[in-house]
């Protein structure tokens, strides 16, 4: 059923409207109605509305607010805010008024949908962004916020009334009509005013916000769990801390007159007896982040210059300056550690019977903004890095108290002690002068970890874990012998949560800038082992994914040295691939081990291709839904399979069938598709290309229509790759897309870029398939109905003239060599040109000749005569299979086997004899003679 058929949509109401219908039948009536607004609404849309329909429907959706069943009476909601976005105040300036007039009726239910539609209405128009619409909501705003704060004021107080008689269905009614009014003067107190400090209405509001948050705090003493109104009333307090955030982050300024009163309120709940029996999580939470957003904004912050500061951030500074003293600063960080920080008693029941989902504990992104844990280490991380110099004793008193081992019968000092390291873990940046992190290590932290009693497993994984924090802040690498020693007895602990946090610290020692591998080899197969163990225990996707990683970092970072110990590895993961059908995430993970598996088994990952080549084909199949997952992580091992690879197989051929889909997609995967096309090429181009060039060929050519300029450039460089590697083969497979680069030429291609790399391809033509050269000029020639000669002369004029856009010594050299393979020739297009073809040619000599100091004579640098294995020190990648293939590619390339300097040498010769001495030299002073007293100096010896 259509939403536009001749009066669909006055239908659709009809059916919403009409109590007596079925439920559903009304449900889907109103989603109906609603989904067609986006689409048939605005005057813009295809079959739009016309305003008389608009009009009568607008009238009638404001007609009664009396709808019974709460699900609808929220779509209608919704449907008229969606109406407002569109028409509301210009084509609907009842609209407003109406809701004012509806939320003041004395019917219960009437009153409270229309306070809801007001609601929605006003949430709808405040997220408006355009400036004609802000004012509109600046004026809306202006006009009813005294009438909305005396409507919030009246619910507010008639519900605290009806709990004091305790009529509790009466008060859940008014705390629900409490909740929406607060909603909207959310919504305007936050984006209805420029500078909400002006407004006496606003910050008067706002201070009431705190005498109501006490009185409501105050009124969840006498309302238990079990009451309806305990839940609500729950939403109505984290809905006041969430007008104070919204405010502070959108008007820091105009918070400036609230710093003080929230912080002390904020401080004496969550800090002081104060909040004891009233408070609950969600609640500390917010309270935590009011403290958090004001320690940390920008805008209270002073610049280094006092001058350089407005009044009201250094007023704001002042106000934090006098509330943060030394007592205040010292209770909150002693709270934080002792109290927040402790592990709770479900954590600990958790760490028992769940330990793996323990380990997945919610942290890293926007955790800290709605979860207590992470919240509360965030706050301290701030606090601490603002006031370090003031919190710096007092932490460090903390960590002395606690020196030695901690009885094992004591578990609240176990609890404490573990509280207290996760402190010095999360500020070791801030403690990097005053702990000798070093010294600690080894007289103290080492001797922990030895501990193996049950009891003391917090500490284990709390020493272990603190290590992980500071091993790239301060730690001697003479001392990882001790470290990788301690990881490697830990790894074995009898507890799984010590054993993954463990892992993780490996992961975060192995991926430290001062990591040697000749430090860790004696530890490599042991730890190897252990992980890849941990690995096959943990049954969890988070904790398998997280293991990999650990494992993928080891695999990269000790490279090559990794074949002895992988064996294990390799067998296990195609049955963690085929377990993983239902993870994608976890098969990101597997796809990410694979690509450090290949790059350190280098050649020898020939033996996983039975498991690794469907792996590749199934990642980069888009036909199949997992691709969206594993598109990219697939692309990647494809890539490194191919730069490993010894030999092209037929199986590792066949994967290509996808890449022609691939090429379709036109995503930001192309690069690396492009980099796969080029590594077919390098590894065995003729079977490729007999078999894909057509295809590949047809992509190119649909590519090129629509594609930006770096992305010419990269389906070019494929091109004038094939070319190089197969200049026979490769101009007759690719040989539709030439015209396009040879009319580029002729035409002066304005990209220099692309001119560049379409001279390219053209010089390795010319030089290195002269035959299908000259076809190729006949065809333009025949395309263009111009001359042969004419057309040759403007592309030799063409490429002397935009020499300069060609930046790579090599393609210059290539652009000498091949304008000179035109000599000899008595042709008089040839011969005009004659000038401008020594001119490149010197050029080229200039950027490839070196001198030799000894002989004073000029030699070729871009010459190789043998192949060499490269002496590869222990900082650098060792030279993939494809590096290879790459350097016996250049020593057939004629850029690197051929002299210019010989080259020239012989051309001219060859010239001079076809022409005689006289021709010759009448062809010589067309050069300028500076250029020929040059090339004379380069050619002495000849």
């Amino acid at each position: 059923m259509q939403w536009k058929t001749g009066g669909g949509e006055l239908l659709f109401r009809n059916i919403f409207t009409n109590h007596t219908l079925d439920v559903n039948v009304r449900w889907l009536a109103v989603l109906y109605f609603k989904n067609g607004i986006d689409r048939y609404w605005r005057r813009v849309a295809p079959h739009a509305l016309s305003e008389e329909e608009k009009t009568t429907l607008r009238a009638g959706l404001i007609t009664n607010f009396n709808e019974p069943v709460n699900q609808i009476a929220t779509q209608i909601s919704v449907l008229i805010a969606k109406v407002a976005r569109v028409d509301c105040p210009r084509q609907w300036p009842e609209l407003i008024p109406t809701l004012l007039e509806s939320v003041k009726v004395q019917d219960d239910l009437q009153q409270h949908r229309a306070l809801l539609t007001f609601y929605h209405v006003t949430k709808t128009l405040a997220s408006k962004r355009l400036a004609a619409d802000r004012k509109l909501f600046y004026d809306l705003a202006s006009g009813i916020y005294s009438f909305v704060c005396s409507l919030w004021n009246h619910h507010t107080d008639t519900f605290l009334q009806q709990v004091c008689r305790g009529d509790e269905a009466a008060a859940s009614n008014s705390l629900e009509r409490t909740l929406l009014s607060l909603k909207v003067l959310r919504k305007l107190t936050v984006h209805g005013f420029v500078e909400p400090r002006w407004s006496i209405e606003v910050m008067g509001f706002l201070h009431a916000v705190f005498e109501r948050l006490k009185q409501f705090l105050e009124c969840s003493r006498s309302i238990r769990a079990e009451n309806v109104c305990r839940d609500r009333l729950e939403k109505t307090i984290i809905l006041f801390t969430k007008v104070l955030l919204d405010f502070l982050d959108q008007h820091p300024f105009s918070f400036i007159p609230l710093i003080q009163r929230s912080l002390e309120f904020a401080v004496s709940y969550v800090f002081t007896e104060a909040g004891e029996g009233i408070v609950f999580e969600r609640f500390i939470v917010q309270c935590l982040n009011l403290i958090k957003m004001i320690v940390k904004n920008d805008a209270y912050k002073p610049s280094k210059n006092i001058e350089d500061s407005s009044p009201e951030t250094l007023e704001a500074h002042k106000i934090k300056t006098a509330f943060f003293t030394y007592p205040t600063l010292m209770e909150i960080c002693r709270r934080l550690v002792t109290h927040y920080f402790l592990l709770t008693k479900e954590e600990l029941t958790m760490w028992e019977e769940d330990p793996e989902g323990f380990t997945v504990e919610e942290t890293g992104g926007d955790s800290w903004k709605y979860s207590l844990r992470p919240c509360t280490e965030v706050l301290f991380f701030d606090i601490f890095h603002e006031y370090n110099q003031t919190l710096t004793p007092v932490l460090l008193e903390m960590v002395r108290s606690l020196q030695g081992s901690t009885n094992l019968e004591d578990t609240s000092a176990i609890l404490i002690k573990d509280a207290v390291y996760n402190a010095v873990g999360l500020a070791a940046y801030e403690l990097f002068d005053s702990v000798d992190f070093d010294q600690w290590f080894k007289s103290q932290l080492l001797a922990e970890l030895q501990v193996s009693h049950d009891r003391y497993k917090p500490i284990r994984r709390r020493v272990i874990w603190l290590i992980g924090q500071w091993i790239s802040v301060k730690f001697q690498s003479d001392l990882r012998p001790m470290l990788y020693e301690a990881i490697r007895n830990l790894l074995q602990d009898q507890d799984l949560v010590v054993r993954i946090e463990t892992a993780t610290t490996l992961k975060l020692t192995v991926d430290d800038f001062e990591f040697t591998t000749d430090q860790f080899l004696p530890y490599l197969e042991s730890m190897f082992t252990l992980l890849f163990e941990l690995l096959q225990e943990v049954t969890q996707c988070d904790t398998k994914m997280h293991v990999l990683h650990v494992l993928s970092c080891v695999i990269e970072r000790v490279n090559m040295q990794i074949r002895p110990y992988v064996g294990c590895l390799v067998q296990y993961l195609p049955l963690l691939w085929k377990q993983s059908e239902e993870h994608n995430m976890l098969r990101c993970a597997i796809l990410t081990t694979l690509i450090h598996l290949v790059q350190g088994l280098g050649a020898d990952s020939k033996n996983l291709y039975p498991f690794l080549l469907p792996v590749i084909q199934l990642s980069t199949d888009v036909s199949q839904p997992p691709h969206v997952y594993l598109l990219e992580d697939g692309l990647e091992l494809w890539l490194v399979t191919l730069e490993n690879s010894p030999c092209l197989t037929p199986e590792l051929l066949r994967v290509f069938q996808n890449m022609s889909a691939l090429l379709e997609l036109s995503s930001e995967n192309l690069k690396n598709c492009f980099k796969i096309i080029n590594a077919y090429i390098f590894l065995s181009s003729p079977e490729f290309l007999q078999m894909y060039a057509a295809d590949l060929c047809r992509s190119f050519c649909e590519l090129l229509k629509d594609i930006t300029t770096e992305g010419q450039v990269q389906v070019l460089k494929v091109v004038e790759n094939v070319l190089k590697v197969n200049p026979v083969l490769g101009s007759h497979m690719f040989q539709p897309l030439l015209p396009s680069v040879f009319r580029g030429i002729i035409d002066g291609e304005r990209y220099p870029v692309v001119m560049s790399t379409y001279l390219g391809i053209m010089g390795r033509v010319l030089l290195q398939n002269a035959g299908f050269f000259s076809l190729l000029l006949s065809q333009m020639a025949c395309e263009l109905g111009q001359e042969l000669d004419q057309i040759l002369g403007n592309m030799i004029e063409m490429w002397v003239d935009r020499m300069d856009n060609i930046t790579q010594p090599e393609r210059r050299k290539l652009s000498a060599l091949a304008l000179l393979s035109l000599l000899p020739s008595l042709n008089s297009v040839i011969q005009d040109k004659f000038c401008g073809i020594i001119n490149i040619s010197v050029e080229g000599l200039h950027d490839i000749m070196t001198e030799d100091p000894e002989t004073g004579t000029y030699k070729d640098c871009m010459l190789m005569s043998h192949f060499e294995e490269p002496k590869v020190t222990e900082d650098e990648e060792p030279p993939t299979e494809q590096d290879k293939r790459k350097k016996i590619l250049a020593l057939k390339d004629p850029v690197h086997t051929l002299s210019l300097q010989q080259f020239i040498y012989e051309k001219l010769k060859a010239q001079q004899e076809l022409l005689g001495e006289q021709g010759f030299q009448a062809l010589m002073e067309t050069v300028d003679t500076e250029i020929v007293a040059q090339l004379q100096e380069f050619l002495q010896g000849f």
